[in-house]
């Protein structure tokens, strides 16, 4: 199985790529989003990496612009990353480490996303093998080995909320940071076991009875709505799955509720099913 590093030039990804560099199953997987008028000269000091490292290169550009959200820059470089594991047999391995995971919990806290929002990086298909570094720590391993990297100019800008977050997280401890890194360890172990009961009762023609809804806990009744969804490949927000619930307590026999991706699914007097 081949291993499709995702190496955009910065210090972490260029420290992963380095600790990585005598595996014979590399490929180095960089993605030109187009967003900065240097992005070219990335690509360029990336595949001169891959070439010192004698590894195999993949690249591609989009011209995604400098107006690009950072959620639209992210589902485009992971549908490339897909496209690289799909042609090579491969696997995504990223330089996410202990900050990021920090970091991301944060954000997902301030956009509601419910518990869940605590146990990111749950992708059982992407690898991170940095993911108990802390970013000083790989600091560190690039001074000791004299790592040369690109700096990425966006992430000083306050116009992304990432950047907002990192430089409001850095007046916490070290032992906080250790504390929310143990939160995540026990909110997966929770997320495992949830999971596993939702599977054993979610019903196998993905039909469901209205007045199942009707009295349980919101929070339960959204964690089967999410479960069901993601079983017949479909995903939704927490705010998409509060008014998803809404509209099954309460609407008229056979109105439709438009779920993400155009969906309709169509509520009966008694079921709805999800497809």
């Amino acid at each position: 199985m081949k291993k499709v590093l995702a190496i955009s030039g910065g210090i972490d990804s260029v420290a992963l790529l380095d600790m990585m560099r005598r595996d014979s199953t590399v490929i180095v997987a960089h993605f030109n989003h187009g967003i900065r008028k240097n992005s070219d000269q990335d690509e360029l000091f990336v595949w001169q990496l891959a070439m010192r490292y004698r590894l195999p290169f993949i690249s591609i550009k989009e011209e995604l612009g400098a107006n690009c959200s950072e959620a639209h820059a992210r589902e485009r470089r992971y549908a490339f990353l897909e496209k690289v594991c799909q042609e090579h047999q491969g696997q995504i391995y990223t330089a996410h480490h202990q900050d990021d995971l920090i970091e991301t919990i944060a954000i997902n806290v301030l956009r509601g996303t419910g518990w869940r929002g605590l146990v990111p990086f749950g992708q059982s298909h992407i690898y991170r093998p940095l993911a108990n570094m802390t970013k000083k720590e790989i600091r560190q391993y690039a001074a000791k080995y004299q790592l040369v990297f690109r700096h990425d100019s966006t992430n000083t800008e306050d116009y992304y909320l990432r950047n907002r977050v990192r430089n409001a997280l850095t007046e916490l401890s070290s032992e906080q940071r250790k504390q929310i890194a143990n939160l995540h360890k026990k909110q997966k172990t929770i997320k495992h076991e949830v999971d596993q009961i939702l599977q054993d009762i979610l019903p196998a023609n993905n039909t469901y009875q209205r007045d199942w809804f009707t009295n349980l806990d919101d929070d339960i009744a959204i964690e089967i709505l999410r479960a069901g969804l993601a079983k017949v490949g479909k995903s939704a927000t927490h705010p998409q799955l509060k008014d998803f619930l809404a509209a099954i307590r309460n609407y008229d026999t056979n109105k439709q509720f438009n779920l993400p991706g155009n969906t309709l699914v169509t509520i009966g007097r008694a079921w709805f099913k999800l497809n």
